[in-house]
């Protein structure tokens, strides 16, 4: 990345400041061992979420709450997230991040275990956007059900599709780095989907289920 280039992502990244919560909600995450959303995804999703008005939103990967705060933000109001972590301790802190904001605990569905295991379970096209940042070399197989899951006019969003530079290496094969190619080549080639890259962040694809 040449130094303008840098300065210009920097510069986008932080054009919406992140408040003292989520920058408290970034150290927990880096203690738990988990990488959140950078704050310019997170202004995409809030973004993509007020644009489909969603009320029913499900993310894959808790984040220690910040993609949680982000969704939730866009969402409408009367709104419910569905969280899906391995990890309880990941959720808690998710949970301790929401309820700084004053949002009420029923906006708020939180579901321990394998995603692998908890998406088969979700209803058809109940779901208005499905995040996904969760283990990468699942990816494909979270898209998958997120197709199943959203209705027509729905979104799938995922995160680092760049991959720290490491995608459009095609040197790294890395079992991660493949799955995201992997998905790459689903959300680019199914016809059921309308598809980007955006180099926001770490790489968000953004996805429109067809009607």
């Amino acid at each position: 990345m040449s130094e303008n280039a840098h300065a210009n992502w920097a510069y986008a990244d932080a054009f919406i400041a992140e408040d003292d919560t989520l920058i408290a909600a970034r150290a927990t995450a880096k203690e738990l061992g988990c990488v959140p959303i950078f704050p310019g995804g997170g202004t995409v999703l809030s973004v993509l979420a007020a644009a489909v008005d969603a009320r029913h939103v499900c993310e894959i990967g808790s984040g220690a709450g910040i993609s949680a705060v982000y969704l939730l933000r866009g969402m409408n109001p009367e709104g419910t997230l569905t969280s899906i972590d391995t990890r309880a301790e990941n959720q808690h802190a998710a949970l301790a991040t929401v309820n700084e904001y004053g949002i009420p605990a029923e906006r708020l569905r939180m579901i321990t275990g394998a995603a692998l295991e908890v998406l088969p379970r979700l209803a058809d096209e109940a779901y208005d956007l499905v995040f996904v940042d969760a283990v990468k070399s699942e990816y494909p197989d979270y898209v998958a059900h997120a197709i199943r899951l959203l209705r027509p006019g729905g979104l799938i969003v995922c995160d680092n599709m760049l991959w720290h530079s490491r995608v459009a290496d095609p040197t790294q094969r890395d079992p991660d780095t493949t799955g995201i190619r992997e998905t790459l080549k689903i959300l680019r080639t199914d016809e059921r989907l309308v598809s980007t890259l955006l180099p926001a962040a770490d790489g968000l694809s953004v996805s429109v289920k067809r009607r």
